[in-house]
């Protein structure tokens, strides 16, 4: 094995699949997590868009293809801090132990946006305001219901929850919403064909592969119905039902529909770790994500000496888009490496 080393911090996606990659070049691999296991937030999946794979069979493929590896993992471990000094990257945990390497990588990933605080949803205070990461959990069960326990004979998605929303301070896409609510509307039509399910939008935005074909598949064969608008109000009715309102905005008419269901398709946000280790060491970017060198050529490098980043750390991606950054930041790793012997 090669005498230097690399700690990764954030054993999600992208930090499973970077230390794999670099442990392949033979060199000294550190893994830590803050949870006590692996996969961040794609532990909180069933399935996942376009083509419906098992999230669960995914992430147990990382994993198992990271335990064939030479890496230390170590889990239940928070990094508090992280600075350079003496030529080495040092990480803190919160029992003030250290780990030393000669590169650090961020992949300290995103957190979802809290729904409370877009108080007119009624997120927190009537029971059948959900967020999608709820909608997956019950989804996994095999079966969505209310909080009543009966089947809903028409749910609501809405869009955009925390993302391009100037009030709540969040001006960007989260990118992943439009076709999550997409595969969402068809998983519910899927399993309850005679129930009625609306997408409530702005834009909807299909750039990836296979989107475009899902959200037509969604209309055409799960009678998913999409309307452009912004759900403005949210109030419980006396039988514990929903009543939305908001305005179709291609029609120009004000809109009132009760549901039995309304879920709120959460945004991503930067990390409490991404916002705070960027901030310590001055690469921190819009909206507390880290900042890299630039988009073209130098997205997993930093403006600080041995310190590279990979995944939703720096902006919010996919998780195939996420894998493909991994394995670029462990490239470009083992570049800088090679070039230290």
């Amino acid at each position: 094995m090669k005498n230097k080393s690399v700690i990764v911090i954030g054993a999600g996606v992208a930090g499973i699949e970077a230390a794999s990659n670099i442990a392949d070049q033979g060199y000294s691999v550190t893994l830590i997590e803050k949870k006590d296991v692996l996969g961040g937030n794609l532990t909180n999946y069933a399935k996942l868009f376009p083509n419906f794979a098992d999230a669960d069979e995914v992430k147990n493929n990382l994993i198992n293809n990271l335990s064939t590896k030479k890496v230390e993992i170590l889990k239940n471990n928070d990094i508090t801090k992280l600075f350079f000094e003496n030529d080495k990257w040092h990480a803190v945990n919160s029992q003030n132990q250290t780990y030393s390497a000669d590169v650090a990588l961020l992949t300290t990933g995103f957190t979802v946006f809290d729904a409370k605080r877009k108080e007119e949803l009624g997120y927190g205070i009537y029971d059948n305001v959900i967020t999608s990461l709820e909608f997956e959990s019950m989804y996994k069960t095999g079966k969505i219901t209310t909080k009543q326990g009966n089947i809903p004979k028409r749910i609501a998605f809405l869009n955009c929850v925390g993302s391009r929303d100037e009030k709540v301070g969040n001006h960007y896409c989260s990118r992943v919403c439009c076709i999550n609510a997409v595969k969402q509307a068809t998983e519910f039509k899927t399993l309850y064909p005679e129930s009625e399910a609306y997408c409530f939008y702005m834009d909807i935005r299909m750039a990836g592969q296979f989107y475009e074909e899902l959200y037509r598949k969604s209309q055409e064969e799960n009678n998913v119905i999409y309307i452009r608008g912004r759900i403005s109000e949210a109030a419980a009715t006396i039988d514990n039902r929903i009543q939305i309102k908001t305005e179709d905005t291609l029609t120009g008419l004000p809109l009132k529909m009760t549901v039995d269901l309304l879920v709120l398709m959460v945004g991503m946000e930067a990390s409490e770790a991404t916002s705070n280790l960027s901030k310590q060491n001055e690469i921190n970017g819009e909206y507390g994500f880290a900042k890299s060198l630039g988009l073209h050529g130098n997205d997993n490098k930093t403006t600080k000496k041995g310190l590279f980043l990979a995944g939703s750390c720096k902006r919010p991606l996919n998780i195939p888009e996420a894998i493909a950054d991994a394995r670029a930041a462990a490239l470009q790793i083992t570049q800088y490496l090679n070039n230290l012997q």
